[in-house]
This record gives structure tokens, C-alpha cells and sequence, in this order.
């Protein structure tokens, strides 16, 4: 059975692993901090290394984090490459849900207080 669409979000499902493999491998590379200081030299050559699509090379570009959830990326990948642009995983929620980084980390701390 399908999981129900959530309005906004797009779901991390058995398609979207195939289609973001090369994304989620270049992530996950990061671990390594001879890999993310390879890739701040020369983004475009590193890119090719683990043939992203060209839409994914543009959502990397463009440093456009819900574009990269389109094409497949998996957010806990997607935190390695977010901690090169130097955000952090309340700033990926932020910009999953459409509010401001403080608005998210209130409604995370009023969540845990209820």
C-alpha cells in the first residue's frame, strides 16, 4: 500500500532511492574530510565522479535543498552536504516547511513541552 501524499513534501520511497543513488553517494562521501575539501576545489569534477544527473548537478549549484529531496536525495545525506554550505538540520527542517529557522526551532521547543 501507497503511503498518503503529505501537501509539500516529497516522499522517500523505493523510486526516489533509485533515482537519487549517485546524489546519495556523493553525500555520503562527505564523511570524509578529504572528500569535502576535494569538492570545495573543484565542485564540477567531483560531480562527474559519481555522474549526478543534470538536475541534480543544478540543484547542487544552485545549493537549492528541496530541489535535491526531488531528485532523490535523502535527508540525512543531503545534512553531509548541508554542513559543507555550513547549515545545520534545524535549517533543513526550516526550509522544508517554509518558515523562518527560528519559527521551526520554536515549534520544535513548544512540541516538546506539550
Amino acid at each position: 500500500m501507497r503511503p498518503k501524499e503529505i501537501f509539500g513534501t516529497t516522499l522517500f520511497d523505493g523510486g526516489q532511492a533509485q533515482k537519487g543513488y549517485p546524489l546519495n553517494k556523493m553525500c555520503f562521501s562527505f564523511n570524509a574530510l578529504d572528500n569535502r575539501q576535494d569538492f570545495k576545489s573543484d565542485e564540477a569534477k567531483y560531480m562527474k565522479r559519481f555522474e549526478l544527473t543534470a538536475a541534480q548537478t543544478q540543484a547542487v549549484r544552485s545549493r537549492n535543498i528541496l530541489a535535491l529531496l526531488e531528485q532523490g536525495g535523502n535527508i540525512y545525506y543531503l545534512a553531509k552536504f548541508a554542513g559543507i554550505l555550513g547549515l545545520d538540520v534545524q535549517d533543513l527542517g526550516a526550509l522544508q516547511t517554509g518558515m523562518t529557522r527560528e519559527a521551526f526551532c520554536s515549534k520544535l521547543l513548544a512540541a516538546g513541552k506539550a
